[in-house]
């Protein structure tokens, strides 16, 4: 297959926000933080609650901000699954900005928000940005990723806020959560507004309850909630000093495309279902099908720790058995036409010049997880990306009379979406919508530059085998970052794939780990993360991964190393992170 791809965007696309050009990298190559990085904060420092939680609502306010209930929650009283410790005792407040009516659909709309803070504090403020198409309120726990999270961001005493992202998902309609696109307010909100709305409000409802302002804040996110990070750390440069992103869709709208697209090509190879006359995209390949890489990190573990080797060293037309005429693919080979599929898939879409629209994806033993068939063989035509294509990430949107989840719309949509008649869409604009999809949904500055001069933190992981947002796409990303940086771009963000990884969690892999501890160090006290340890969550685990092999020790720990370096094993027990060290690639 042809080599993974780490080029720019499109020309089309690069009209918009989406992606650095060449030109700007060029630029920008010689960039650094003048003067060097600034001073790391200090420490933040705690408080206790400066008032009675159901004072809060009488005292406080906040322009276009309406609080709707204050309730004290004892210490104790709240457990929640897969977290041995009780929650602290803490004050929850609801409440609504800007409530208004939709000028295009007539519906109500409001910025809604979640907010726990906890009676002994640490001085921090957590933003926990959602995932998906938001349009719903999270509760505000402090998520800090990963898979079966042993603690939250309340636990630790941060105070913690969660919004549904300035709409409320539809459930009296058939197409559910997209409906809020065609209110072009709505777009802005779920884009980018709602994080500038909500941070100075929840600053200052801090202020009020503590008495005092955060010492450090930080926003923390995974999947749709990591491409808030990356547009927060463009936007908002100076509101958040650590950032933590896992599994970042920045550049969303082009990964929807490449969803569609995967889907088209899947199609050509399923069978017919005959209840609906459609391709039945399950039937185009099986996990056994699905050929990895190993031992190139030095053990042959089911983990694929050097992930560019494998690139490098995998050829699906070579590497692959070709089924012999008349023979059915059983795991040990593939058909023709899989393999040709396969290919393009893992390559990504290109346009009719060959230029690439998105990354593609990486080969890697998670593939084979349950998870990534789910995307690619079910979502990339259900209920998620297509009907956000539809709704929210193309000018105009679609109208419900076309897509509107009865019957084969979506899988029709999906099928037709035609990269030569609808990518325009995504940098489109008119008299209503006078943003454009991609100029909405990506930082206006992927490079980050405000937020390293301002000294900020961004902390990144992502599975390698994640099937929506390419692993490869954030390394292209990371690429591009370190040529506009140079030197200094390590001090501010670092990246750590995270083999076998599904998306966000699950996969076969290690995929429990606490970045928020490793980033508060680095923000706070100025300790880079040179390595992670994360853990399996085999049988007997809080909340098990069903996917963690047999074979495995049910705890088995690996090091997490900053990309380019790779875990490389040096001896010993193959079941713990100590033997491993993460050195050059």
């Amino acid at each position: 297959m042809p080599k993974p791809n780490l080029a720019p965007a499109t020309p089309l696309i690069q009209s918009g926000f989406a992606a650095t050009t060449a030109a700007l990298v060029f630029v920008l190559s010689a960039c650094t933080t003048p003067g060097g990085p600034p001073a790391a904060p200090k420490p933040a420092v705690g408080a206790p609650a400066a008032m009675a939680c159901d004072a809060l609502a009488a005292r406080f306010a906040f322009a276009g901000t309406r609080l709707v209930s204050a309730e004290r929650i004892a210490a104790g009283q709240l457990r929640l699954p897969g977290i041995t410790e009780p929650m602290p005792e803490h004050c929850v407040v609801k409440g609504l900005m800007h409530e208004r009516t939709g000028p295009v659909d007539g519906k109500p709309y409001a910025i809604g928000f979640e907010m726990r803070l906890p009676t002994t504090w640490n001085g921090r403020f957590f933003y926990q940005a959602n995932g998906g198409l938001d349009g719903f309120q999270t509760p505000a726990y402090g998520d800090i990723l990963g898979g079966g999270p042993a603690s939250n961001g309340l636990l630790k005493g941060f105070a913690v806020i969660s919004s549904d992202a300035g709409h409320a998902f539809d459930r009296g309609t058939p197409i559910g959560g997209a409906t809020f696109g065609l209110d072009p307010q709505a777009r802005r909100d779920y884009g980018y507004n709602a994080v500038a709305q909500l941070t100075p409000m929840a600053k200052s409802l801090i202020q009020t309850f503590y008495g005092k302002r955060p010492d450090v804040s930080y926003l923390v996110g995974t999947s749709n909630g990591g491409r808030h990070g990356f547009v927060t750390a463009s936007r908002l440069p100076a509101e958040y000093q650590g950032i933590l992103v896992s599994t970042p869709g920045y550049r969303l709208p082009l990964a929807a495309v490449a969803q569609v697209w995967d889907a088209q090509q899947f199609a050509a190879i399923s069978s017919t279902d005959p209840k609906t006359g459609r391709p039945d995209l399950a039937t185009a390949v099986t996990p056994a099908d699905l050929a990895l890489c190993d031992a190139l990190d030095g053990l042959a573990d089911g983990i694929v720790s050097d992930l560019s080797a494998c690139q490098k060293a995998f050829d699906i037309e070579r590497d692959v058995p070709a089924c012999p005429v008349g023979t059915a693919p059983n795991g040990a080979c593939l058909s023709g036409a899989q393999r040709a599929a396969l290919a393009k898939v893992f390559d990504g879409p290109r346009d009719a010049a060959g230029a690439p629209i998105y990354s593609g994806l990486p080969w890697d033993a998670g593939v084979q997880g349950r998870d990534w068939a789910t995307w690619k063989l079910v979502n990339s035509v259900g209920p998620r990306d297509a009907i956000a294509l539809a709704f929210v990430f193309t000018t105009p949107p679609a109208s419900p009379a076309v897509v509107n989840g009865q019957g084969n719309s979506l899988i029709d949509y999906a099928l037709q979406f035609s990269l030569a008649r609808d990518l325009a869409k995504l940098v489109a604009t008119n008299a209503t919508y006078t943003e454009s999809p991609m100029s909405v949904m990506t930082p206006p500055d992927p490079l980050m530059r405000d937020f390293v001069v301002q000294g900020g933190k961004l902390l990144v992981f992502h599975g390698s085998a994640d099937p929506v947002f390419s692993a490869l796409d954030t390394l292209r990303w990371q690429e591009n970052f370190r040529a506009a940086h140079g030197s200094a771009a390590d001090r501010h963000a670092r990246v750590f794939l995270v083999p076998g990884m599904n998306h966000s969690r699950g996969g076969p892999a290690t995929d429990q780990m606490d970045m928020v501890d490793a980033l508060v160090k680095w923000v706070e006290a100025g300790q880079a993360p040179d390595a992670v340890v994360a853990q399996a969550r085999g049988p007997g685990a809080a909340v098990p991964n069903p996917e963690v092999p047999a074979d495995w020790s049910p705890n088995r720990t690996r090091l997490l190393c900053p990309h380019p370096q790779v875990a490389r094993y040096q001896g010993g027990n193959p079941e713990v992170a100590g033997s491993f060290a993460c050195a050059a690639r």
